[in-house]
């Protein structure tokens, strides 16, 4: 049964990363999106074959993480999960046509290695129970990642690189993406007391999941796509893993094991400021690829 479950662990990450490698085509052959006018986007967007695929590719990725957490222990899942970002540069270079240099190799393997370190050494827990979590801690955190994703996507207009615009936006959906993950999460522990008592956390989630959105989409129509599909996942999961600690109590552990977990967050951190730089393939450099444009 392990052996099945880490088979489909490797599956998930596997069609996860062909999925955001196909939102990413998508995005670059669908009209700019433009939050003032969001149906029209998000119609623009999913007219977009690819982008209409890479949907897909996600749900059945989230399906075979279900069954693989039903047969392998939870963290050594979130692990190879993690350590998928060394598949994600596989994929795109084998496949999309992609290149990344020594620096953005060092970045994703280095985030990967530390994603996985902190994962395999959190006790199997990831976010603790959902019913016990302190409101305060969870207010200042949410509101904190808040604040820095609005921060970021102000600061996207006036920088002058659209590379850099896609990590600036790519890191604020990543964290936007944890505060609908961590709102998600306390709503499953409302739910027993009533719809209304969930219902805030719900709204919350909704918000912070339509405003990731957009983000995303818009940092995979103006970035490089490797480097802003990295920095969104390193985002996402670098903020998920202390939001355990803070807001669900999830165990940092002890003496050495502080230490090392500390030193493990700090070396995600550093590798994901190696990962942006010129990952386009020449046919993509200087603005939409022909290939997806012909789309």
């Amino acid at each position: 049964m392990l052996q099945i479950g880490l088979a489909l662990t490797v599956a998930s990450a596997c069609v996860t990363n062909v999925g955001f490698l196909l939102r990413h085509r998508g995005a670059v052959a669908a009209p700019d999106v433009d939050v003032r006018r969001p149906l029209h986007s998000a119609v623009g967007l999913f007219r977009s074959k690819w982008w209409s695929i890479g949907y897909v590719c996600a749900f059945v990725a989230y399906g075979l993480h279900v069954g693989a957490l039903a047969l392998a222990p939870l963290s050594i899942v979130q692990a190879v999960l993690a350590g998928g970002l060394v598949l994600l540069g596989v994929i795109a270079e084998r496949f999309f046509g992609f290149h990344l240099g020594r620096r953005e190799w060092l970045g994703v393997v280095l985030a990967a290695l530390g994603l996985a370190f902190l994962t395999l050494t959190s006790g199997g827990k990831t976010g603790g129970d959902s019913s016990s979590y302190s409101l305060a801690a969870m207010l200042a955190w949410e509101s904190a990642l808040v604040g820095i994703g609005t921060l970021l996507i102000v600061m996207h207009r006036s920088t002058e690189r659209d590379s850099r615009k896609g990590i600036l936006l790519g890191v604020a959906a990543g964290l936007l993406f944890t505060v609908s993950h961590v709102a998600v999460k306390a709503a499953t522990g409302n739910v027993a007391d009533g719809v209304l008592h969930a219902a805030p956390f719900i709204l919350v989630a909704l918000a912070a999941g339509i405003s990731a959105f957009f983000a995303s989409a818009r940092s995979l129509q103006i970035g490089d796509g490797v480097a802003v599909i990295a920095v969104t996942s390193i985002a996402s999961n670098a903020s998920s893993i202390p939001a355990g600690i803070v807001v669900f109590g999830d165990p940092l552990g002890e003496g050495v094991a502080i230490v090392l977990r500390s030193l493990a967050f700090v070396l995600v951190v550093v590798a994901a400021t190696l990962i942006p730089g010129p990952t386009r393939s020449g046919a993509q450099r200087g603005g939409r690829s022909r290939e997806a444009v012909a789309t």
